[in-house]
């Protein structure tokens, strides 16, 4: 699995459950399709903003996965009971993380969450339904994408 981008090739990994037209809540698969990068989120304990557009990730901040709930797959805050993710992770899986318009940021319930560009945990293993990099083509991509950049995921 690789994309391209810039005249670049770029190994990456998608989700355990491979690909799919039909993306569903905890399925660990990557939807097919355009997706646009609309924001880009680090961790400013680990690292320098990569691009003048990304927000730092401070403390407390959480994704929303709880399907049904008015700010499912959205950024929210501790405290928060209902079912969410980390984003200052203790692995340095989000240090650098793009958020893509899947199913955001208007959310069907059900139909996925926390859909990101982030890096690998090592090379070509599956993530949960993201598209991973290595840290270094990572870093690369921020610092050469701009807000709306086309993530194809193609059959």
């Amino acid at each position: 699995m690789g994309a391209r981008f810039l005249g670049r090739h770029l190994p990456c990994s998608i989700g355990r459950g491979g690909i799919t037209t039909n993306k569903r809540e905890g399925d660990g698969a990557t939807p097919i399709g355009a997706h646009r990068i609309l924001g880009m989120m680090y961790r400013p304990d680990r690292m320098h903003a990569p691009a003048s557009w990304a927000e730092p990730i401070r403390v407390g901040d959480l994704w929303s996965d709880a399907s049904g709930y008015a700010d499912y797959n959205q950024l929210v805050r501790a405290p928060y009971v209902e079912s969410c993710e980390q984003m200052r992770r203790p692995d340095p899986l989000y240090d650098l993380v793009m958020v893509t318009d899947w199913n955001y940021p208007v959310a069907t319930a059900g139909k996925g969450s926390a859909i990101f560009v982030h890096a690998w945990r090592k090379p070509r293993h599956p993530t949960a339904g993201c598209v991973a990099f290595s840290r270094s083509d990572l870093l690369w991509l921020a610092a050469n994408i701009v807000p709306g950049t086309r993530l194809i995921v193609k059959p």
